[in-house]
């Protein structure tokens, strides 16, 4: 697809609700923990923080879980805990999965939040493939009791940024999409009762399913699904509530930006056993997917010059409006629109309607730490393409991890040893060098009293000979050069040494 030649700083599409985090202060976590440990005196030190924050999931009154879980979530959002992580994983994941199965709304949300960081932290592999395994099925039975509009955006949140980072398979992603999908779109039947969801929910499903959908091939679903997916968007553009509406155009865009309509027409033309379906079938489905579109760009148009009623949030009009206009233009002539936000000094781009996506879901769940992470998480930063200057990384010393200090920093690392020997060496070379100077002095004044013929070496005694070599083949020679009067003199009676000595020196 192409791309504007006057690139577009829409800023107002990124999401600016990050000050809304459920994440506490640095100040209220520590002071919380302070409370937690219920000693007088709490280390500074952030291995410490942690240790006391984990020792306290064990207990047995929520309020105190909750504190620790705030303190544990301000710590991984203010730094990268490579070093707990890599000691404490499997007893933090299973403590906060523990709190999901138990906890209150608050403890389930905190605790939802906190397995998010900690697979962002991870990053990907097989850790980050544990967590979304053991994850699920707790989460899905959590988000079947919907209590609480908070608890369940906090468990789709979570599912979300599980399934991102640890999925390995498509069946993994489509599995968690499918659990968002019956949030939304239920089956009805006997035993299911349908529950009119609060818009807050509506929009952070819709969301977390669209951010899922990023990580997808548009080949892998089948034409029926894509046809559910549009239709079923498509009548939340008709909602009243805006930020529904939001959610559900970045969806569509993102939907049609994944599988094209020629590839949702495409998997009609053949059956499983190779042979070709009666054509109306075929062009049945092209034209109802045609239809949906065109359907779709109506709202879309509409909704992109929506003038304000009375009570309209301007903010949220505006937003509204940016946003659908971008989608027009994506739907109509195929641009995404170029978005660019500075993160430090260093700017990171998107350009497609996948990255712009996945960029505003980040700063959604990170909140104050997003700048933080994408300064410092070696993930995000592969995921969005985004190198920081090392100008921008000063102060790494004081972000070094103990493990770390321990490796580049302690008396006995590798670093400081080859320091230690090379400094050896050179303390070495400088006492040879002295006891040679020495010796050439003396050798010096040896040739230069010694009585021998300079215009034939061969009559001079055997050591006054071997001093003269050893002067000359250590460079030396310059030395007793006074005595030949002058180095011409040298030149015209030794050639040959005088050429090697040239070459030596």
């Amino acid at each position: 697809m192409g791309k504007r030649n006057n690139q577009r700083k829409n800023k107002a599409m990124l999401d600016s609700d990050d000050e809304n985090s459920s994440v506490s202060s640095s100040s209220t976590a520590r002071s919380d923990l302070m409370s937690v440990s219920g000693t007088d005196e709490v280390q500074v030190d952030k291995d410490s923080l942690l240790e006391q924050a984990l020792d306290a999931l064990y207990e047995k009154r929520g309020s105190t879980r909750e504190k620790a879980l705030a303190a544990i979530i301000d710590a991984f959002n203010t730094n990268l805990q490579h070093q707990f992580v890599e000691k404490k994983f499997a007893t933090l994941l299973h403590l906060c999965l523990n709190s999901i199965k138990k906890g209150s709304s608050k403890e389930i949300s905190l605790a939802c939040h906190a397995i998010g960081l900690l697979a962002l932290t991870v990053g990907s592999g097989d850790n980050a493939h544990e967590i979304l395994e053991e994850s699920v099925i707790p989460i899905s039975q959590a988000l079947k009791s919907q209590s609480d509009s908070l608890k369940t955006v906090s468990l789709v949140d979570c599912l979300a940024i599980v399934t991102f980072v640890g999925a390995t398979k498509t069946e993994e992603t489509e599995r968690s999409m499918q659990i968002m999908w019956q949030l939304l779109h239920p089956k009805l039947g006997s035993n299911v009762v349908a529950v009119k969801l609060p818009a807050v929910v509506i929009t952070a499903v819709v969301s977390a399913w669209a951010f899922i959908l990023t990580t997808m091939d548009g080949c892998s679903l089948n034409s029926k699904d894509w046809q559910e997916y549009i239709s079923y968007f498509s009548t939340l553009l008709d909602k009243d509530d805006r930020s529904v509406r939001i959610a559900s155009g970045e969806a569509l865009a993102s939907i049609f930006e994944t599988g094209s309509i020629e590839k949702f027409a495409t998997e009609n033309k053949t059956t499983p056993d190779g042979s070709v379906p009666e054509g109306n079938k075929s062009r049945e489905g092209y034209t109802h997917i045609l239809g949906l579109k065109s359907k779709i760009l109506n709202q879309v148009r509409s909704l992109s010059a929506e003038a304000g009623g009375k009570g309209s949030a301007k903010k949220d009009l505006n937003s509204q409006r940016n946003l659908f206009k971008d989608v027009l233009e994506f739907l109509e002539d195929g641009y995404a629109p170029d978005i660019s936000m500075k993160i430090g000094g260093d700017s990171l781009q998107t350009s497609t309607w996948s990255e712009l996506i996945k960029l505003n879901f980040m700063k959604h769940f990170l909140g104050g730490g997003f700048i933080k992470h994408m300064q410092d998480n070696e993930f995000l930063q592969v995921v969005f393409g985004f190198t920081p200057k090392r100008k921008h990384l000063l102060g790494v010393e004081h972000q070094m991890s103990s493990g770390e200090k321990r490796m580049f920093r302690s008396p006995n690392s590798i670093q400081n040893k080859a320091r230690t020997q090379f400094l050896n060496k050179q303390r070495m070379l400088s006492k040879v060098g002295s006891s040679s100077f020495s010796i050439v002095i003396a050798c010096t004044f040896l040739v230069t009293t010694a009585p021998f013929d300079v215009r034939n070496i061969s009559k001079t005694n055997a050591p006054v000979r071997f001093i003269l070599y050893y002067l000359l083949f250590s460079g030396h020679l310059l030395l007793p050069v006074p005595f030949f009067c002058c180095k011409k003199h040298l030149k015209k009676h030794f050639s040959g040494l005088y050429t090697l000595y040239i070459f030596l020196r």
